[in-house]
């Protein structure tokens, strides 16, 4: 099971998703696309990709609108897997 990250492994892990703001025990990310259906599209491709990483992000839907917010549950905070998330949704843009 993965470890709780401190402030300064917070720090050094943001580096690598710039995108993703901190939030108190989590980050997130709003990704906005051109409409509903590929909004659900990107959804679907970040469920496929939480099921493989067996870690799953909280997500908001709000037409073309998707809010992100990763943390590990269990934990009540931040670990190497929300970041580890992060990234491989991040190359879901690319």
């Amino acid at each position: 099971m993965a470890d709780l990250l401190d402030a300064d492994e917070i720090a050094t892990s943001l580096k690598k998703v710039p995108e993703w703001e901190h939030e108190k025990k989590r980050i997130e990310r709003v990704f906005e696309f051109d409409d509903f259906t590929e909004a659900i599209d990107f959804v679907n491709a970040v469920a496929e990709i939480a099921e493989e990483q067996e870690h799953h992000p909280d997500i908001d839907i709000r037409y073309n609108k998707v809010k992100l917010v990763l943390w590990t549950h269990n934990k009540g905070g931040l670990t190497e897997l929300d970041f580890q998330l992060a990234e491989r949704i991040d190359t879901l843009e690319e």
